[in-house]
């Protein structure tokens, strides 16, 4: 601090001219306060004539006009009394320096212990009358007022470099969070008397009370934290005041609260703004808000005599509370920093606008705002939970509402999937949310009818597509057109394309929303599609009767074989074996396949016929001749059927295979032949089983891998060739085994060629077969199929 002004060298009482100098005594005669000097004394007298005046018993001496209105022997008195001595002119640096020392009030006053004047602590303890107090003993000066010494403490606290680096702000906020006047602690640390002196002083200071243009001074520089320190400390005056113009007091005190509570909460408003543009301002409002909830915290935990409670308490918290409520539903409903996003109705930007802002507005909370606030405010749940509730009740109205189909499926999305999944898992949020418990964002039984009407309404969408996209197929069928070949097959994949990506999308866009709700639309699509494949088997059948003059008939029919391949790919993977959809869906499709397979083998059987009479014609002379014609023919039809995808083509040709020898095994049972020597018999089977070797050889290069039908004409030649009992009795077992739908009728049949054999050996043979029916027919039927007449 610089030098503190003298105050004028005339005193009060004080006749002009009288003998001046310094007020303190020279070096020599300096012994005050224990016994003055003669001049001293009557220099003391002569400026303070009071002093010497007797009081009255028990009362206290007078006291200097300066500190007179001051307690007796409190700090503030011990201040002011250092401060008189401080500002008398002309006195010497030494004497002042000594007088300090022998001060006993620096021993309890404000500026404390100085080291190095632990001496002083014996010396008071000599004084006779300690309830004298030094102070009243130095004469007082006539000075300037509290408001000049004030505005002259600020000016010399500017004039200096270093006070005003230390002072950039007005306020300051410690570490620890609380407001502190711009002086103090400033000269914490300063040694020497200088510094005391202004400790001290501003010590002084701050017992004065603090005037309205002063907090509005602060205010309008915006150092909140000042003003807020000073209306604290005006509200606290107002019980010592007399009842006179206390009411006037009063509404200037309210008059200047509401005006700071209208900046704090203005910046309080703007929390999410401020916290990244100006994070100092938002600091400074979030203290004074601390300050005020403590102040009403301790009137009411205190609830002294002289608390002034007509101030308190002012439920700063609680109007907190509703400007982060007002602050929340503002950014809420302000779309117009939320990008329009195309083919999105209102609700559903408004949705999109809604989670962004949430998103976006509790990460700042949580990285940036919570921090400044104590614990108790719950800072970030209370934002949490007006977020989540000015969310849920759009949700609610939006749902509540007439939406189309595309906005339920929004809905439902943020409901299910986007809010609890993209924004209560992020990184920042998660942990903060987990406890704040938000819940959904529509009751459970609102959620229910929604996903209702969106189940119906996207059953009722891919079941009207489905069948437009059948009834064009069929209209395809009748166009005078080859279908298109792919990899060399017959397709017609636009239906099966179609109908599948349709019901995957639609499974797969209300798994998006909840697997729940993918798998009852899963279930409800599988039930159109069954439906679906009724009608277009119907369809594949009055084509195939009313279409066979159709210059392409074959080709489509081929092609419509290969379409059911996509479907039963489609249900084996995708369906669940459970699902009784799954197995009419299947059904179905083998029906569709079955019917194909029977009119493109139709022809081939029909000329087959013929060809296989004449073994029974001929009785089995020429039967290499014959069976060469079988293959010929049969290998033109194969030719044709390749066309067929690989799975379907393998079908085609096994059932070409299991014909070509179920017709050789009829002209075997036709009884057109009867052999009585054992050597006729032997030639008969080696015809047999050369006739088995090459069909078997055709139709495995053909891709037929029904291996099962190969011993079955070997087995049939071997009985023929065996002419003992016993052997031909373990072969027919053998036989039997191998096919199990051989009856006693098959066996008769074909043991007429056999004609050495007696009625008994007949009957003994026979009796190794059981003529009844099976319970059910066997996997691989071959004797079943063959009608005795």
């Amino acid at each position: 601090m610089g030098q503190v002004p003298s105050p004028p060298t005339t005193f009060p009482g004080r006749p002009a001219g009288s003998p001046g100098g310094d007020f303190f005594p020279s070096r020599g005669d300096f012994s005050f306060p224990f016994g003055p000097s003669p001049l001293g004394e009557r220099r003391l007298r002569a400026e303070f004539p009071r002093l010497g005046a007797p009081c009255e018993a028990g009362s206290p001496p007078p006291r200097p006009p300066l500190i007179a209105g001051l307690p007796r022997g409190s700090a503030a008195s011990a201040t002011a009394a250092l401060v008189v001595l401080a500002v008398v002119p002309g006195s010497r640096s030494r004497a002042r320096r000594k007088m300090m020392k022998m001060l006993p009030f620096f021993q309890s006053g404000p500026i404390g212990i100085r080291n190095g004047s632990a001496g002083c602590i014996k010396v008071n303890g000599q004084l006779e009358n300690p309830a004298t107090s030094v102070a009243e003993q130095v004469p007082a000066c006539p000075g300037p007022s509290g408001d000049e010494i004030w505005s002259r403490n600020q000016e010399k606290m500017s004039e200096r470099p270093e006070a005003a680096g230390r002072t950039s702000r007005a306020s300051s906020i410690t570490s620890t969070g609380s407001c502190t006047s711009a002086g103090d602690g400033l000269e914490k640390g300063k040694k020497g008397i200088k510094g005391m002196f202004t400790t001290a002083f501003k010590k002084m200071i701050k017992t004065r009370t603090p005037s309205i243009k002063q907090i509005m001074d602060l205010l309008e520089k915006h150092k909140l934290c000042d003003a807020a320190l000073l209306l604290i400390a005006l509200e606290k005056s107002i019980s010592s005041k007399s009842e006179e113009g206390l009411s006037t007091r009063q509404q200037d005190i309210e008059s200047i609260s509401e005006i700071l509570k209208h900046k704090v909460f203005s910046i309080l408003k703007d929390s999410v703004l401020l916290a990244r543009t100006n994070p100092e301002l938002l600091q400074q409002a979030v203290e004074v808000l601390k300050e005020q909830e403590k102040e009403d915290q301790n009137c009411l935990s205190e609830n002294s005599p002289d608390q002034n409670l007509q101030f308190r308490p002012r439920k700063w918290k609680e109007l907190w509370m509703a400007t982060v409520k007002e602050s929340v539903e503002t950014r809420m409903k302000d779309t117009s920093h939320t990008p329009r996003t195309e083919n999105l109705s209102s609700v559903g930007q408004n949705l999109l606008h809604m989670g962004k802002t949430m998103k976006e507005d509790l990460t700042v909370v949580a990285k940036c705002i919570r921090q400044l606030y104590p614990p108790e405010f719950n800072v970030f749940g209370t934002y949490a939970e007006l977020y989540h509730h000015h969310f849920a009740s759009e949700a609610k109205k939006a749902a509540e509402s007439q939406l189309e189909d595309k906005d339920v499926y929004l809905l439902l999305s943020w409901v299910h999937n986007i809010y609890p999944k993209d924004m209560r898992k992020d990184p920042v949020l998660a942990e903060e949310l987990e406890k704040v418990k938000l819940g959904s964002l529509l009751p459970s039984s609102l959620s229910k009818e929604l996903e209702r009407k969106y189940l119906e309404s996207e059953e009722a969408t891919i079941k009207n597509s489905l069948n437009k996209c059948l009834e064009k197929e069929i209209e395809r069928w009748k166009e005078d057109k080859e279908p298109e070949k792919l990899n060399g097959h017959f397709q017609s994949e636009l239906l099966a394309i179609f109908v599948i990506q349709s019901i995957y999308n639609g499974h797969k866009r209300a798994k998006e929303i909840s697997a729940a709700l993918g798998d009852e639309l899963s279930l409800r699509l599988s039930r159109e599609l069954a439906a679906l494949l009724r009608s277009y088997k119907d369809a594949f059948e009055d084509f195939k009767e009313k279409g066979k003059k159709h210059r392409h008939y074959r080709p489509i029919l081929i092609a419509n074989i290969n379409n059911c391949g996509n479907f039963r790919d489609y249900a084996e993977k995708n369906m669940a074996e459970k699902d009784d959809n799954k197995d009419r869906i299947l059904s179905t499709l083998g029906d569709i396949e079955t019917s194909g397979y029977d009119v493109l083998l139709q022809q081939l059987f029909v000329q087959l016929k013929p060809i296989y009479k004449k073994f029974t014609e001929n009785k089995w002379d020429c039967s290499n001749k014959i069976m060469n014609e079988i293959i010929k023919t049969a290998s033109n039809h194969i030719s044709e059927l390749r066309t067929l995808k690989d799975p379907f083509y393998n079908v085609v040709v096994e059932k070409i295979h299991v014909r070509l020898v179920r017709d050789y095994i009829v002209r075997l049972l036709k009884r057109k032949v009867s052999l009585k020597s054992a050597a006729q018999q032997q030639n008969l089977a080696q015809s047999i089983s050369k006739n088995a070797a090459e069909l078997e050889d055709f139709c495995t290069k053909n891709g037929s891998q029904a291996t099962w039908l190969n011993s079955a004409l070997p087995k049939l030649a071997e009985i023929i060739r065996l002419q003992d009992i016993g052997a031909i009795k373990i072969e027919v077992a053998t036989l039997a085994t191998a096919y199990p739908d051989i009856r006693r009728r098959h066996l008769e049949a074909f043991l007429y060629i056999k004609a050495n054999l007696s009625r008994g050996e007949l009957r003994s043979i026979l009796g190794y077969l059981a003529d009844s029916t099976v319970s059910t027919p066997p996997s691989n039927p071959l004797f079943s199929s063959i009608n005795l007449s």
